[in-house]
Formats: structure tokens, C-alpha cells, sequence
């Protein structure tokens, strides 16, 4: 029997369409909603849009369309986006709905009611940014640190909640749970905070400024404050789904709530007193991630840098973006998105590693095979270390996602396919094709090589999940990801579908080119009223001076296969490869490739050029004795130039 879960995104401000931002929590979500499925648990996961607040009248008023106009309009855009995309939610939310307007004002009155709501005049400092009074401590330069903008100080009387009352017992609730905030920064930053003392927190705004929120249950002069209605989507969602069900028993006690970090304070302090106020239990965990910058800088609307989904969907697939966010991003962790840093992560682990390893065994399958999945083999050393290994991977991938662990899970996938990669350079499957006395031996190589790439497109499914359906269907795995079939099963070594006749080979992560790159780079340039300055052309280094063909034969390129490679320690830039040329010895190489090849070991088998005839250079690290010969780099990814079709090491290359 499964466990129960309920995943939580924060409800999105209507005040924009959604952003790369609200795409990552969201497919976060996602991700762990399949993942704990594939596990055989019960899993809920709720989304939807915050819809009140002085920001959306100011928004619609500036844009001459009525309050209620403008909501529908973006929340539709958030629910049409999500859609698009693939996004697994069971529920969406909108504050603007009767139910949820229901449940807030009987949470008001029932706090009103214990006492825990008084009246009273107040003077503060108010951002309308952030929605809410900052206290002097907060500001920096007498700005809110997060607009940048000072405060307006407002007089008026309002409604206030006494959630200094609950101070001691939040306090003494997350230093008994240690793991209630995840990661534990986060925990230690709401500590430092709620040893302080803590203000009562106003919850009404006056009709006479603003009107466009939920009325107070007792005093119809005001609307409530807009965290005290969106905090409490996540209860109201479950007491009525959309289809009329209330599921808050079951649901509830199992709350995971994933939240961005600059609402930390909003989600880890002022939603938990409320629930205490009203007789609500705690969510179980708060996960608490970083923001995604535009290479160094946070990405802004005013700056013209925001990623939009169905743009992204559109130019290079979105799924393959969530693979991105789960490879790039440390959870908690500030993480950097450029155009050409996706490219680069791209082209090296879907193009080059998991498509490159599909395509070239399933396309000697098809011709060797018949197209059909060889028989199971008996399994030697080298095919046991990859069965081990895949083992280890299998046996580690739950515990990374339980601990939000999530790169080191796509790390371990990356490791198995540099695995399959290596494996398959070692056995040369096109030669073994050519004779036809070593049938037995092909078929095992093949075998090993398609069982590999269906164990990682399998622990890939949760992140990747329809190109993941389409590739396992391709392969002849066609059993559930939904927990009918147990985890173990699935990933367990030799499930591969033998006999099973594939068709065509897939182009199912086609390397995107350096042109490709540069026109969405164009067009993702800020528009001309944020920036007057035209994109950056691409940067290329000049010319340098004409040869005859005489310099040029006096340099020896020669094919040299890779027999080694590991990262120089010191050296951020350099990795050293051990090269043969047929000489009968290895050479010792240090080259500049480092940043193009993250897993130097998935480099082993490969061919590429060198020159042969280089003077050996002595270095720091050692004695460099040939240079190989790499293309790119910036805008493009760098890469070692080598070859379509295997050659002899030591040959000429003219």
C-alpha cells in the first residue's frame, strides 16, 4: 500500500503571464506528482491563481479593462498554459472562485470568534508591491528590498490578526521538526526572524481605497487582506475539489508545499499562525527554492528577459527545459538560465549522449536483426559492472527524490548512459556486424546497449514524461508508470521487450546548431522600448594570416582514439586524456575542453583530431605531447572535432 501525498504550488498573481519562475515550482509539482505515482502512492497536486490585491485593480485600471476582465483573462492563460504543456494537476484554484470566497470568510469568522481578530488604528510603512506593512528593520536605504521602492506611510483603522500569540508556538514547532522547512538555510532564516518579536499582522483593507477583494463576514466596509485569502487556497481547494468532493481528511496531513524564496516569510510565518488560529493542522514540509537568473541577474519583465513556456515549447521543447531544470538547478540553490547554456547541457547529454546511444544500437538492430530486441544474454564481466551499476542508480533514485535531491538523481542517469556509451565504444558493435561468426556476441552487445537507454528513459519518465512515453513505447516497454507495476520490476536489469520488432529509429533529440541558437537569441533580445542598444552580434575572433599550402603541410593531423580522460585538479579549464595513435604507447594531452565535457569519461572510445607534430609543451601538471583540435565556444558549445564512422588510430587527416 502507497503513501498519500498533496503537492501545493503557490497560487500565481494574475498581474502577469506566467514566467519561467512560476514554470519550474510548477513542474516541480509535476515531476514529484510522477514520481510518487511510479511508486504506487496517492498522490494530489494542486495550482491555480491569486486574483485579489491592490496590484490587479492597479494593473486593470492602467489598462482601461475592468478588474474582473483582466483576471479571467491571465488566470487563462495560466490554466490554457499548463495544459499545453503537460502538467499533471488535479485541481486548479482561482481566489475569485464562490467556493474558496466561502471557506475564507468562515475561517475569518471563526477566528473572530476565538478572539483572534480585533480592531484598531494603525500607522505603517506600506509597500504596494509586496501588499503588505514592512517594518523599519526590513527596509535597506529606506527601500523594500525586493522593489526597490519606498514605502508610502498609510493611517488608517483596520482589522488585525494577533499573531504574536502564535509565536511561541511556531517557534517551538519548527525547532522540534527540523526537516518541516527544507533545505535548512531556509529553517534557520524563519528562526532568526521569529526571535523577534512578531507583530499582529492587518487584515482588511478599507472599501474606500480598495474594493476589489472578499468582504469581511462582519463588517462590510472592508475586503480582506490579500495573503489571509490566498494562503488559505490550499485548505479550500481540498473541503470542495472542483467535481464537488471534500477530500481535506485525507489530503491534508500529507500537505508538501513548494514555494519560491522570496515568499518564505508569507508561507513559513504568517500562513502556519493562521492555520493554528483556525484549528487547522500544519502542512507537513515546506521545500523552499532558489530563483532562476538571467546569467547573473534575476530575471525582470522591466529588463526583457523573462522565458515564456509556450514561446519555449515552441523553439526547442519544453520538456526538454524541465530536463535542464533538474540537471542545472542544487534545490534551494540560485541557478543561472541562459539560451546558451541550455543549448550546451542539451546537445551534450540528450543529443550527444542519450540520442546518440538510442540511435546508433537500435539502427545496427534494425539492419543486423531484423529490427527485432535480441534475446537476454549471458552475461560476462563487463556486462555485469553495467548491470551493477544500473542497480546502484535504481537504488539510489529514491532517496534523491525523497531529500529534493534532484541533480544528483540526473547525475547517476548521466553516469549509467557515459556507461552504455563507453561499453558499446569498447565492443564495436559495427565491426562484430561484419562477422557473422560473432552473431552471439553482437546480440549481447546490442542487448545491453537498448537496456541501458530503457532503464534511463524510465527513471527519466517523471521529468521528461511524454518524450520518456514515446521512447519507451519505441523499445516495447509498454507497462504502466502509474504504480501497478512496482518500481523494482520496472528497473530491474533484462526487462528489456526481446523479440519485440522496432521500426524506424526516432530523432528524438536532434543537436541544435549554432543558427538555430542565434535567431531565438535575436528574438528573445529585449523589445526596443526596454533597450535601445541592438543584440549583440556573435563574437568571433579575427582572421588570422593567410598560409601557403606549404605551412600548412608541415602540420601531422592524425585520428587518435581516446583511452583516458580525467579533470587536472588546479585547472578549471583542462582535462587529460591519454591518446593512441597506433604508435604502440599513449600519449599525454592536456586540453582545454573542461567546460564541454562535464563527465570526461564519456569521452573514453571517442576519436578525434590531433596534431601529431607538436613540439611537447612542458606544463605545470605535466608534459602535453599533441593538441586536439576543438570547435566553438562562445555563443556555442564546445566541442572536440572527430568523426562519423570509426577510424584507425594513426591515420592522416587531410
Amino acid at each position: 500500500m502507497g503513501r498519500t501525498f498533496y503537492f501545493t504550488t503557490p497560487i500565481y498573481y494574475v498581474n502577469a503571464e506566467p514566467h519561467i519562475g512560476h514554470l519550474y515550482t510548477t513542474v516541480l509539482a509535476d515531476t514529484l506528482k510522477r514520481y510518487h505515482q511510479m511508486m504506487g502512492d496517492d498522490v494530489y497536486f494542486l495550482t491555480g491563481t491569486d486574483e485579489h490585491g491592490e496590484k490587479i485593480a492597479q494593473v486593470a485600471a492602467k489598462k482601461g479593462v475592468s478588474t474582473r476582465a483582466l483576471v479571467d483573462e491571465v488566470s487563462g492563460v495560466f490554466e490554457e498554459t499548463w495544459k499545453k504543456i503537460g502538467i499533471n494537476n488535479d485541481d486548479f484554484i482561482r481566489t475569485t472562485q464562490p467556493r474558496h470566497k466561502e471557506y475564507v470568510q468562515q475561517v475569518l469568522t471563526a477566528v473572530k470568534e476565538r478572539g483572534d481578530i480585533y480592531f484598531d488604528e494603525y500607522t505603517g510603512l506600506y509597500c504596494v508591491g509586496c501588499e503588505r506593512y514592512l517594518t523599519p528593520t526590513e527596509l535597506e536605504e529606506g527601500l523594500c528590498p525586493d522593489h526597490k521602492t519606498k514605502p508610502q506611510e498609510v493611517k488608517e483603522a483596520n482589522y488585525f490578526f494577533r499573531m504574536g500569540k502564535y509565536q511561541a508556538a511556531l517557534l517551538e514547532h519548527i525547532e522540534k521538526n527540523p526537516g518541516w522547512i527544507r533545505p535548512e538555510r531556509f529553517r534557520n532564516e524563519v528562526l532568526s526572524l521569529l526571535r523577534l518579536p512578531l507583530e499582529d499582522l492587518c487584515i482588511s483593507r478599507p472599501k474606500t481605497r480598495l474594493q476589489w477583494g472578499i468582504d469581511l463576514p462582519f463588517d462590510e466596509r472592508f475586503v480582506t487582506y490579500v495573503w489571509f485569502d490566498a494562503l488559505l487556497n490550499y485548505p479550500s481547494a481540498l473541503k470542495r475539489t472542483t467535481d464537488g468532493r471534500d477530500v481535506f481528511e485525507k489530503y491534508w496531513p500529507e500537505c508538501n508545499h513548494l514555494i519560491a524564496k522570496d515568499i518564505v516569510k508569507t508561507h513559513a510565518i504568517y500562513w502556519p499562525t493562521m492555520c493554528m488560529a483556525a484549528g487547522l493542522p500544519l502542512p507537513k514540509h515546506l521545500d523552499v527554492h532558489g530563483y532562476w537568473l538571467s546569467g547573473e541577474s534575476k530575471m525582470s519583465k522591466s529588463l526583457g528577459n523573462v522565458v515564456r513556456p509556450l514561446a519555449f515549447e515552441k523553439q526547442f521543447g519544453i520538456e526538454n527545459l524541465r530536463y535542464f531544470f533538474f540537471r542545472e538547478m542544487k534545490f534551494g540553490s540560485d541557478s543561472s538560465f541562459t539560451y546558451e547554456l541550455f543549448v550546451e547541457r542539451y546537445n551534450a547529454d540528450l543529443a550527444n549522449s542519450l540520442g546518440n546511444l538510442l540511435s546508433r544500437v537500435a539502427s545496427i538492430v534494425r539492419k543486423s536483426q531484423g529490427g527485432k530486441l535480441p534475446q537476454r544474454p549471458q552475461e560476462d564481466e563487463a556486462i555485469r559492472a553495467i548491470a551493477a551499476q544500473a542497480k546502484t542508480v535504481a537504488a539510489n533514485y529514491g532517496g534523491h527524490f525523497e531529500e529534493r535531491r534532484f541533480h544528483a538523481a540526473v547525475d547517476d542517469i548521466r553516469a549509467l548512459l557515459s556507461a552504455g556509451d563507453k561499453y558499446i565504444n569498447d565492443q564495436e558493435p559495427w565491426r562484430l556486424v561484419k562477422d557473422p561468426s560473432r552473431g552471439r556476441e553482437l546480440s549481447a552487445v546490442l542487448y545491453t546497449g537498448l537496456e541501458v537507454v530503457r532503464l534511463a528513459v524510465l527513471l527519466l519518465s517523471p521529468i521528461m514524461p511524454r518524450t520518456c512515453r514515446t521512447l519507451l513505447d519505441y523499445l516495447g516497454e509498454t507497462r504502466p508508470l502509474d504504480g501497478t507495476v512496482p518500481f523494482n520490476e520496472l528497473c530491474a536489469w533484462g526487462g528489456l521487450a526481446t523479440g519485440f520488432e522496432i521500426g524506424e529509429v526516432p530523432r528524438a533529440f536532434p543537436r541544435i546548431d549554432e543558427a538555430k541558437l542565434a535567431t531565438v537569441l535575436a528574438a528573445a533580445a529585449p523589445s526596443p522600448e526596454r533597450a535601445t542598444a541592438p543584440p549583440p552580434a556573435l563574437e568571433r575572433k579575427p582572421s588570422k594570416p593567410e598560409i601557403t599550402i606549404d605551412d600548412f603541410s608541415k602540420v601531422d593531423l592524425r585520428v587518435a582514439t581516446i583511452a583516458e580522460a580525467t579533470f587536472v585538479q588546479g585547472a578549471d579549464k583542462l582535462l587529460r586524456l591519454m591518446v593512441d595513435l597506433g604508435e604502440g604507447r599513449l600519449r599525454q594531452v592536456f586540453a582545454g575542453i573542461r567546460s564541454a565535457y562535464p563527465q570526461p569519461e564519456s569521452l573514453v572510445g571517442q576519436q578525434v583530431v590531433v596534431v601529431a607534430n607538436l613540439k611537447p609543451r612542458q606544463m605545470k601538471f605535466g608534459t602535453s605531447e599533441a593538441m586536439v583540435l576543438a570547435g566553438g565556444g562562445g555563443t556555442s558549445r564546445l566541442c572536440a572535432v572527430t568523426f562519423a564512422e570509426p577510424l584507425e588510430p594513426g591515420d592522416h587527416v587531410s
